[in-house]
């Protein structure tokens, strides 16, 4: 274990983590963590596998040196090996209970994606590096997902989808998977957040808020995360169950979890209601909010622990 992941006796999940520096170290952490990953390595999928192959190298040596064993479970997507990774923490309490924490480390093409999605794999980053300190009483599992983009995307060689389906075979108890998907842009501009119709009367209409959305079958365990949330923090929150066909709900690895059966919901920024650098060229690390985004960060850990203290 790494020396920063070693302490004589594990706080309780629930247990206050330290106020102070804690966002501004998250600031830090988390952009050095998008800059590796869309600066240094750059556009990452199936059609530049070594790039692939070396955003999850990163991932994997992050979180051994966070203190963490890491399982990796491998398939072939178009002549390729690919590879979702996984972390655990289990949980002393009710380890058979798993809060899933998942984030896809692939990018569309042509696409750094400094946003979409290195900004929600910094967040699981450092989330998992909390949770290395903490003792829940449920067990929290942190994967990165390979193929969330296309043309992976809503077929079976989405990582996501052969990982949720093997789960479900094996039996997995996964109370809740929550996927962070592109959380990275907070603009106080009045009129900076779009919406798809009719939503706009009732949501900000500035894009400074973190959201959470789900289907209507996960609508509970959304609105207990929420309320989890604002208990612990004072960072903008907006979130809403509505129905899966709505452009952007469905779009991120929960929609695997929602297929087998499983609660699932997504943390988001909205992507391409708000950061007009979507799937394009144009995502790159400087266009990144770090301040927001480690706030953001600090402030789902919160929730996390919580959440897996008090059982789901």
């Amino acid at each position: 274990m790494a020396p920063d992941a070693m302490v004589e006796m594990k706080r309780s999940a629930g247990e206050a983590v330290p106020a102070g520096k804690e966002p501004e170290m998250a600031s830090a952490r988390v952009e050095a963590h998008v800059r590796e990953l869309a600066g240094v390595i750059g556009e990452r999928n199936v059609f530049r596998p070594q790039a692939l192959q070396a955003a999850a190298d990163y991932i994997e040596r992050t979180w051994r040196a966070q203190g963490y064993p890491v399982s990796i479970q491998t398939f072939e997507a178009y002549g390729q090996r690919c590879a979702n990774l996984e972390a655990s923490r289990p949980g002393p309490g009710r380890p058979g209970e798993i809060l899933l924490i998942g984030a896809h480390y692939d990018t569309v093409r042509g696409c750094p994606g400094a946003n979409d999605n290195a900004s929600g794999v910094a967040a699981m980053l450092e989330i998992a590096r909390d949770f290395a300190e903490l003792a829940p009483r449920l067990t929290v599992r942190f994967v990165a997902f390979v193929n969330e983009e296309p043309p992976s995307f809503h077929t079976g060689q989405q990582g996501s989808a052969v990982y949720a389906k093997a789960a479900r075979q094996r039996g997995d108890d996964i109370r809740l998977m929550v996927s962070l998907e592109t959380i990275g842009c907070y603009l106080d501009t009045p009129g900076s957040q779009r919406y798809p119709p009719l939503f706009r009367h009732f949501f900000p209409d500035r894009g400074n808020f973190l959201g959470l959305v789900s289907d209507f079958r996960s609508g509970r365990a959304l609105r207990r995360m929420a309320r989890t949330f604002k208990r612990h923090s004072d960072f903008p929150l907006e979130h809403v169950a509505t129905f899966r066909w709505i452009p952007g709900i469905a779009w991120s690895d929960h929609l695997s979890f929602w297929r087998e059966g499983y609660q699932a919901l997504m943390a988001t920024d909205t992507a391409f209601y708000r950061y007009r650098y979507y799937h394009t060229p144009e995502d790159t690390p400087d266009k990144l909010n770090y301040p927001a985004l480690g706030r953001a960060t600090a402030a789902l850990s919160r929730c996390f622990a919580a959440m897996a203290e008090e059982g789901l």
